[in-house]
């Protein structure tokens, strides 16, 4: 039936598509399917299996969100409810309010070409039905769970930047190295046989090796997609199988050896850093760089110590864009385009000013956009090669709901602690419901779970209090969020303080306020607190870089 509704096409409303797939291995599957499908000649380079099928929900009555959906229908829906939050926390009540809405209120969420998108659908709309022209919206769905190749899977999800699109699409055209596998190892592989222990940690180091030739990072998804396709290829020589059953996927311990030695590589080439130590109370108001600072190695970072700035910039032009960017902070008012190329562009003398121990009050007045949302964007982008606020919604979208329902499920009835907490934020939501309101019982709850200091990530003050009015002597030195209201589900303003001083007095968003500060521990090389050690770590696992550790 789901078959033949896909083929139907432009016939019926679209609202199931093909939303990820994956490889179509054969060998990974039972005698029958093998037996079903052997006559189509299905193989991995042609074929491509649903793992993830999406339904768009099209309520008429709902008309902020189906009018940003039919201009991007592919955008997430977790994204798109933030959309929505944000427009509303704009003003905006119905689609007439559209034409006032500026690009630049939407780039905190969007690509700078989807939020163009955006305000150019709405304000040809304004202009009357003889003008509106939109987007072209049907999108051609998979004609079948096993779907061709041909199909990119990027259409199916927002387009990456021109920075991502070599490592988005590398995987897909990875090529085993069996051409250097030893002749030992060639001889089990062809033969159907289980290579001795060294055999096999040698095909990991080449494939590892090779890994890293066409990625320098590779994620724990490209190490999958590669071992399925080794799996696929040798699967009577490396699946998983115990007494002749297959363990769970077939290939979690192949997943494991190739990230394992993937960091490993990543630990001997990263260089050594500096990180700010977490410091005892201090009644001055400047801690020497030394005393912040502990040699630590890191992993994730792509980009921490550029020996050589871009042959495109001298000293002096990027003394010249630091006080251009001093000027449109003074300003207050900027193009955010502009500023996040500015940034980029510094990003050499950023990384040196930081990683040479500059103090926190130097920093904030040389360069005032790093401790912006778009300022720490995109020095986190170079960082580590990731989008943040992209990354962190795409995974709160895909694993929120599944965490937050084993904490209401599990965890709530197994720790009395767990269950407290989750009665009380039921109690302060409320009716609300979107995406940023799950983040905060997420993050509340892992508190919770982990029996850490929420006093530490959070600090509590009047709806109306400026950040001269916080009482900063009662803040830690790590990255802390201040709440601007009796909690994080009624207030609508948000502020960052680090090392106990407000660095940032003015975050309407309660993501936005989370990306800055989980950003700020990248960046500025701070250390996890212990009091936050685990729940950080977690979010920084499971949420925030897809995997990338980075040792605090």
């Amino acid at each position: 039936m789901l078959q033949a509704y896909l083929t139907a096409d432009s016939l019926g409303q679209a609202i199931l598509y093909v939303k990820d797939s994956s490889p179509f291995y054969v060998a990974l599957y039972s005698g029958e399917i093998q037996d079903a499908v052997r006559e189509f000649g299905f193989t991995e380079t042609d074929t491509k299996v649903a793992v993830e099928m999406s339904h768009k929900e099209m309520d008429d009555r709902d008309d902020i969100k189906s009018s940003i959906s039919t201009v991007l229908p592919d955008l997430p829906e977790s994204i798109l409810n933030i959309v929505e939050e944000t427009l509303q926390s704009l003003g905006v009540g119905t689609i007439d309010d559209f034409q006032f809405v500026q690009e630049a209120d939407l780039l905190c969420v969007l690509r700078p070409i989807q939020a163009r998108k955006l305000v150019a659908s709405w304000k040809q709309t304004s202009q009357g039905p003889g003008t509106q022209s939109q987007p072209d919206v049907n999108s051609s769905t998979s004609s079948s769970l096993l779907t061709s190749s041909t199909s990119s899977r990027s259409s199916l999800s927002p387009c990456p930047s021109p920075r991502n699109l070599l490592n988005a699409d590398w995987v897909d055209h990875f090529e085993i190295p069996t051409e250097r596998f030893p002749e030992a190892l060639m001889q089990c592989l062809e033969r159907g046989k289980r290579p001795v222990p060294s055999l096999r940690r040698e095909m990991i180091r080449i494939v590892a090796a090779e890994m890293m030739k066409a990625c320098p990072s590779p994620t724990k998804h490209a190490s999958t997609e590669i071992a399925k396709k080794l799996v696929g290829k040798y699967p009577q020589s490396l699946k998983d199988v115990i007494e002749g059953d297959v363990v769970g996927t077939g290939y979690h311990s192949l997943v494991k050896q190739l990230q394992a030695r993937i960091d490993n590589k990543k630990r001997h080439a990263t260089p050594r850093i500096h990180k700010r130590k977490s410091l005892s109370n201090s009644d001055t108001d400047e801690v020497p760089a030394v005393m912040k600072a502990s040699v630590q190695d890191t992993y994730g970072c792509v980009k921490w110590d550029m020996k050589f700035m871009p042959v495109t910039e001298t000293l002096e032009s990027q003394n010249e864009k630091k006080g251009k960017m001093r000027f449109l902070w003074e300003q207050a008012t900027f193009n955010p385009d502009e500023v996040k190329e500015l940034m980029e562009s510094t990003y050499y003398s950023q990384r040196k000013a930081i990683n040479n121990g500059t103090a926190l009050q130097t920093l904030r007045k040389e360069w005032p956009f790093l401790f912006h949302e778009i300022g720490i964007s995109a020095h986190y982008q170079e960082l580590t090669g990731l989008p943040l606020t992209q990354t962190f919604l795409k995974s709160v979208g895909k694993k929120g709901k599944q965490l937050l329902n084993f904490m209401a499920t599990v965890c709530a009835n197994k720790t009395r602690r767990v269950f407290e907490t989750l009665t009380k934020l039921r109690f302060q939501r409320g009716q609300l419901e979107g995406c940023s309101d799950d983040v905060k019982d997420m993050l509340l709850l892992l508190l919770s779970y982990f029996n850490e200091d929420e006093a530490t990530l959070f600090h509590y003050t009047e709806e109306t209090n400026q950040a001269a009015d916080v009482q900063v002597d009662c803040l830690p030195v790590t990255p802390c969020i201040i709440v601007c209201g009796a909690s994080c589900y009624s207030a609508n303003r948000f502020m960052l303080s680090i090392d106990g001083k407000i660095v940032n007095d003015n975050i309407a968003q309660f993501i936005a306020a989370i990306n800055v500060m989980f950003g700020s521990y990248y960046c500025l090389n701070i250390h996890y607190p212990v009091q936050l050690r685990s729940t950080l770590e977690f979010l920084q696992r499971y949420v925030c870089v897809g995997g990338y550790i980075v040792q605090m």
